[in-house]
């Protein structure tokens, strides 16, 4: 009778020792979701620079990013351009290899592919850019390596 009285009290003990261990706690936040929570707002050029020239016509250039957690695309619009640019007004933008600093724009046309880093306030991309420019131009010069910083 002790035996089975010492068995059944260990049996409890291991009982409330694992359903205390058992976390109560939904899924884990995804990199993507994580990521896609500080890239989406509107973000206001502070700089821009081609080939590490500033470049003008930006001052009013904002980029504002949108998603829903969980999915695999995103979009994006971009005001305020100057009248040739690399950023199309709009499209969309999936993550790319490491969701942490790489994003395609535009998956399906013009598949750009992006570095970026971000904070609360602050959002840095950096790209190579080979078109003619949104809208199409011949006459203006959007070729090469592009950085914009922007600042909430």
């Amino acid at each position: 009778m002790k035996i089975t009285l010492k068995i059944l009290t260990s049996l409890l003990v291991l009982t409330v020792i694992f359903s205390a261990c058992k976390s109560n706690d939904p899924d884990p936040i995804s990199i993507e979701d994580q990521q896609l929570a500080k890239l989406t707002a509107s973000w206001k050029a502070a700089s821009a620079t081609l080939d590490g020239t500033a470049q003008t016509g930006y001052e009013n250039f904002i980029l504002t990013i949108s998603g829903t957690a969980g999915a695999t695309s995103f979009g994006y619009t971009a005001s305020g351009r100057p009248s040739n640019s690399p950023w199309p007004a709009s499209g969309n933008w999936v993550f790319g290899t490491n969701p942490e600093s790489m994003i395609v724009r535009d998956p399906q046309g013009d598949k750009v592919d992006m570095t970026y880093s971000v904070s609360d306030t602050e959002f840095q991309i950096t790209f190579v850019f080979s078109g003619v420019g949104y809208p199409s131009s011949r006459v203006s010069k959007v070729t090469g390596t592009w950085v914009f910083s922007f600042k909430k």
